[in-house]
Protein backbone atom coordinates (compact mmCIF):
# COMPACT_ATOMS: atom_id res chain seq x y z
CA UNK A 1 0.00 0.00 0.00
CA UNK A 2 1.31 3.09 -1.13
CA UNK A 3 1.46 6.70 1.80
CA UNK A 4 0.79 9.83 0.46
CA UNK A 5 1.19 13.18 2.75
CA UNK A 6 -0.91 15.80 1.86
CA UNK A 7 0.30 19.40 3.72
CA UNK A 8 -1.52 22.34 3.62
CA UNK A 9 -0.56 25.89 5.09
CA UNK A 10 -1.74 27.93 7.87
CA UNK A 11 -4.04 31.26 7.22
CA UNK A 12 -1.50 34.28 5.73
CA UNK A 13 -1.90 37.73 4.35
CA UNK A 14 -4.99 38.36 6.68
CA UNK A 15 -7.13 35.84 5.88
CA UNK A 16 -8.53 33.77 8.96
CA UNK A 17 -8.40 30.87 7.20
CA UNK A 18 -6.55 28.88 4.39
CA UNK A 19 -8.84 26.98 2.05
CA UNK A 20 -5.31 24.44 1.50
CA UNK A 21 -5.30 23.53 5.09
CA UNK A 22 -9.14 22.73 5.45
CA UNK A 23 -9.48 20.77 2.26
CA UNK A 24 -6.08 18.89 3.35
CA UNK A 25 -7.81 18.18 7.14
CA UNK A 26 -10.62 16.80 4.50
CA UNK A 27 -8.19 14.32 3.22
CA UNK A 28 -6.71 12.60 6.58
CA UNK A 29 -6.71 9.46 7.02
CA UNK A 30 -8.20 9.17 3.18
CA UNK A 31 -7.50 4.96 3.04
CA UNK A 32 -8.41 2.45 0.19
CA UNK A 33 -6.44 -0.62 -0.97
CA UNK A 34 -3.66 1.12 -3.01
CA UNK A 35 -2.87 4.19 -0.50
CA UNK A 36 -3.74 5.42 2.45
CA UNK A 37 -3.29 9.54 3.62
CA UNK A 38 -1.34 11.12 6.45
CA UNK A 39 -1.94 14.92 6.19
CA UNK A 40 0.54 17.59 7.63
CA UNK A 41 0.04 21.69 8.82
CA UNK A 42 2.80 23.61 7.11
CA UNK A 43 3.49 27.78 8.59
CA UNK A 44 3.71 30.03 6.17
CA UNK A 45 7.07 31.07 7.39
CA UNK A 46 10.04 31.22 5.13
CA UNK A 47 12.85 28.38 6.51
CA UNK A 48 10.05 26.73 9.03
CA UNK A 49 8.18 25.62 6.69
CA UNK A 50 10.85 23.44 5.00
CA UNK A 51 12.24 22.08 8.20
CA UNK A 52 8.23 21.04 9.56
CA UNK A 53 7.90 19.25 5.64
CA UNK A 54 10.90 17.39 5.92
CA UNK A 55 10.39 15.66 9.49
CA UNK A 56 7.40 15.10 8.37
CA UNK A 57 8.75 13.39 5.12
CA UNK A 58 10.98 11.64 7.26
CA UNK A 59 8.16 10.46 9.87
CA UNK A 60 5.45 9.58 7.61
CA UNK A 61 7.92 8.22 4.41
CA UNK A 62 5.46 8.62 2.04
CA UNK A 63 5.37 7.52 -1.53
CA UNK A 64 3.61 10.89 -2.79
CA UNK A 65 4.24 14.39 -1.80
CA UNK A 66 1.27 16.74 -2.68
CA UNK A 67 2.01 20.13 -1.39
CA UNK A 68 -1.29 22.21 -0.71
CA UNK A 69 -1.30 26.43 -1.17
CA UNK A 70 -4.45 29.12 -1.42
CA UNK A 71 -3.48 31.51 -4.48
CA UNK A 72 -6.01 34.12 -4.12
CA UNK A 73 -7.28 35.46 -8.03
CA UNK A 74 -7.14 32.01 -9.60
CA UNK A 75 -10.13 30.77 -11.21
CA UNK A 76 -9.76 26.79 -10.94
CA UNK A 77 -7.27 23.83 -9.69
CA UNK A 78 -3.96 24.90 -11.02
CA UNK A 79 -1.53 22.15 -10.72
CA UNK A 80 2.12 23.42 -10.58
CA UNK A 81 5.23 22.11 -12.72
CA UNK A 82 7.80 23.88 -12.32
CA UNK A 83 9.16 25.29 -9.09
CA UNK A 84 11.97 28.20 -9.33
CA UNK A 85 14.99 29.09 -6.68
CA UNK A 86 13.97 32.35 -5.47
CA UNK A 87 12.23 33.98 -2.57
CA UNK A 88 11.27 37.31 -3.23
CA UNK A 89 7.85 38.32 -1.01
CA UNK A 90 5.36 40.71 -1.88
CA UNK A 91 4.09 40.34 1.62
CA UNK A 92 5.80 39.22 4.65
CA UNK A 93 5.37 35.85 5.91
CA UNK A 94 3.82 34.97 9.27
CA UNK A 95 6.59 35.76 11.31
CA UNK A 96 7.44 39.11 9.27
CA UNK A 97 10.10 37.89 6.94
CA UNK A 98 10.31 39.21 3.51
CA UNK A 99 13.22 37.97 1.51
CA UNK A 100 13.75 40.15 -1.61
CA UNK A 101 15.84 38.62 -4.34
CA UNK A 102 16.95 35.44 -1.96
CA UNK A 103 17.46 31.70 -3.20
CA UNK A 104 15.72 29.07 -1.98
CA UNK A 105 18.79 26.67 -1.72
CA UNK A 106 21.82 28.69 -2.08
CA UNK A 107 23.89 27.04 -5.18
CA UNK A 108 21.00 24.87 -6.14
CA UNK A 109 20.00 24.65 -9.93
CA UNK A 110 17.42 27.55 -10.72
CA UNK A 111 14.54 24.87 -10.84
CA UNK A 112 12.96 21.75 -10.33
CA UNK A 113 10.17 19.76 -11.90
CA UNK A 114 7.14 18.17 -10.66
CA UNK A 115 7.36 14.37 -10.54
CA UNK A 116 3.75 14.13 -10.24
CA UNK A 117 1.55 13.34 -13.58
CA UNK A 118 0.67 16.63 -13.69
CA UNK A 119 -1.43 17.25 -17.03
CA UNK A 120 -2.70 13.42 -16.29
CA UNK A 121 -4.68 15.26 -12.85
CA UNK A 122 -5.53 18.60 -14.57
CA UNK A 123 -7.72 15.96 -17.38
CA UNK A 124 -9.05 13.64 -14.42
CA UNK A 125 -10.04 16.88 -12.57
CA UNK A 126 -11.80 18.13 -15.74
CA UNK A 127 -13.52 14.86 -16.77
CA UNK A 128 -15.13 15.18 -13.54
CA UNK A 129 -16.20 18.89 -13.94
CA UNK A 130 -13.98 20.50 -11.53
CA UNK A 131 -11.85 23.85 -12.96
CA UNK A 132 -8.42 23.13 -13.71
CA UNK A 133 -5.06 23.81 -15.00
CA UNK A 134 -1.69 23.55 -15.59
CA UNK A 135 0.64 26.16 -14.14
CA UNK A 136 3.99 27.33 -14.83
CA UNK A 137 4.40 29.15 -11.95
CA UNK A 138 3.81 29.27 -8.21
CA UNK A 139 4.74 32.38 -7.44
CA UNK A 140 8.04 33.52 -4.92
CA UNK A 141 6.22 33.30 -1.55
CA UNK A 142 5.95 30.42 0.68
CA UNK A 143 4.20 28.06 -1.80
CA UNK A 144 6.97 28.48 -4.06
CA UNK A 145 9.58 28.23 -1.29
CA UNK A 146 8.19 24.73 -0.38
CA UNK A 147 7.74 23.21 -3.89
CA UNK A 148 11.36 23.99 -4.22
CA UNK A 149 12.54 22.51 -0.83
CA UNK A 150 10.73 19.56 -1.78
CA UNK A 151 12.01 18.75 -4.93
CA UNK A 152 15.75 19.66 -3.92
CA UNK A 153 15.02 17.07 -0.54
CA UNK A 154 13.93 14.36 -2.79
CA UNK A 155 16.76 15.16 -5.47
CA UNK A 156 19.15 15.09 -2.72
CA UNK A 157 18.03 12.28 -0.60
CA UNK A 158 17.32 10.19 -3.68
CA UNK A 159 14.32 9.10 -2.00
CA UNK A 160 11.78 7.47 -4.40
CA UNK A 161 9.09 9.97 -3.67
CA UNK A 162 7.22 11.38 -6.74
CA UNK A 163 6.52 14.96 -5.41
CA UNK A 164 4.61 18.76 -6.38
CA UNK A 165 2.52 21.27 -5.76
CA UNK A 166 -1.12 22.87 -6.23
CA UNK A 167 -2.73 25.86 -5.89
CA UNK A 168 -6.38 26.32 -5.18
CA UNK A 169 -8.56 29.39 -5.03
CA UNK A 170 -10.56 31.55 -2.20
CA UNK A 171 -13.00 29.81 -0.46
CA UNK A 172 -16.95 32.02 -1.69
CA UNK A 173 -16.75 32.95 1.87
CA UNK A 174 -12.94 34.85 1.24
CA UNK A 175 -14.08 35.85 -2.07
CA UNK A 176 -17.30 37.35 -1.07
CA UNK A 177 -14.50 40.07 0.68
CA UNK A 178 -12.33 40.31 -2.00
CA UNK A 179 -14.59 41.60 -4.73
CA UNK A 180 -14.06 40.60 -8.21
CA UNK A 181 -11.86 37.67 -7.40
CA UNK A 182 -12.90 33.96 -8.06
CA UNK A 183 -14.12 31.10 -5.55
CA UNK A 184 -14.71 27.28 -5.68
CA UNK A 185 -16.68 25.12 -2.86
CA UNK A 186 -14.69 23.64 -0.72
CA UNK A 187 -16.68 20.27 -1.25
CA UNK A 188 -15.15 20.64 -5.47
CA UNK A 189 -11.68 20.99 -4.31
CA UNK A 190 -12.02 17.99 -1.98
CA UNK A 191 -13.07 15.86 -4.42
CA UNK A 192 -10.42 17.56 -6.83
CA UNK A 193 -7.59 16.77 -4.46
CA UNK A 194 -8.82 13.08 -4.05
CA UNK A 195 -8.73 12.74 -7.80
CA UNK A 196 -5.47 14.41 -7.49
CA UNK A 197 -4.40 11.43 -5.27
CA UNK A 198 -6.29 8.32 -7.21
CA UNK A 199 -3.65 9.40 -10.47
CA UNK A 200 -0.49 10.36 -8.61
CA UNK A 201 -1.03 6.79 -7.28
CA UNK A 202 -1.79 5.47 -10.31
CA UNK A 203 0.09 6.68 -12.35
CA UNK A 204 3.81 6.35 -9.86
CA UNK A 205 5.33 3.57 -11.40
CA UNK A 206 4.70 5.23 -15.36
CA UNK A 207 5.39 9.07 -15.18
CA UNK A 208 6.16 9.79 -18.40
CA UNK A 209 6.42 13.61 -17.38
CA UNK A 210 10.06 15.61 -17.53
CA UNK A 211 11.97 14.83 -14.00
CA UNK A 212 14.78 16.45 -12.42
CA UNK A 213 16.45 20.03 -12.05
CA UNK A 214 16.58 22.44 -14.08
CA UNK A 215 20.53 23.73 -15.17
Amino acid sequence: MKKVLVTGFDPFGGETVNLSLEAAKQAAGWKNDRYIVEVREIPTIFGKSLAILHDAIMQVDPDVVICVGQAGGRADISVERVAVNINDARIPDNEGQQPIDEPVVLGGPVGYWSTLPVKAIVEALRRHGIPASVSYTAGTFVCNHVFYGLMHYITQSKKPIRGGFIHIPYLPEQAARHLGQPSMALETIVEGLRLAIDVAVEREEDIQAVGGHIC
